[in-house]
C-alpha cells in the first residue's frame, strides 16, 4: 500500500523496545487515549527501556508477564507532510511504513497518512 503523510509525526521514544520471538517481558499498563490506539501495552524486558507493544504479538503467561509471539520493534518513523511511504502491516491505529526517499522504516499513526494509489 502506498501512503502520503498529511501531517508531521515525531518519535517520542528514541530507544524503541525490540523483541525477538520467545523473549520474556513484563506487561504493564494498557494505553488509553482518544486517538483510537487500542490494545497497546507498555512492556519491559531486561536491558532495554520500556515501550509500547501491540496485544497481537503478546502471549500472556500469567498476570503481568508474557512472551513475544514474533519479532517486533517499536521504532516510530518520523514523517513530514508530503513524505511518500510504502505501508505494510496495520495494527491498532498504526501502520508499519518505509519512507521511499531514504528507505527508513517504522510505525506511523494512521491518522497522519492517507492511502494513495
Amino acid at each position: 500500500m502506498k501512503f502520503i503523510a498529511l501531517s508531521s509525526h515525531r518519535n517520542e521514544y528514541p530507544e524503541p523496545i525490540t523483541l525477538s520471538k520467545g523473549d520474556l517481558l513484563a506487561i504493564g499498563e494498557r494505553y488509553s487515549g482518544d486517538e483510537g490506539w487500542d490494545n497497546w501495552y507498555f512492556c519491559t524486558t531486561p536491558g532495554q527501556p520500556g515501550g509500547w507493544v501491540p496485544d497481537q504479538v503478546l502471549e500472556r503467561l500469567d498476570e503481568g508477564h508474557g512472551r513475544a509471539l514474533e519479532d517486533y520493534c517499536a521504532r516510530e518513523l518520523e514523517v513530514d507532510p508530503g513524505d511518500r511511504l510504502e505501508g505494510g502491516r496495520q495494527l491498532n491505529g498504526w501502520v508499519w511504513c518505509c519512507r521511499t526517499r531514504d528507505g527508513v522504516a517504522g510505525w506511523v499513526p494512521l491518522a497522519v497518512v492517507q492511502r494513495v494509489d
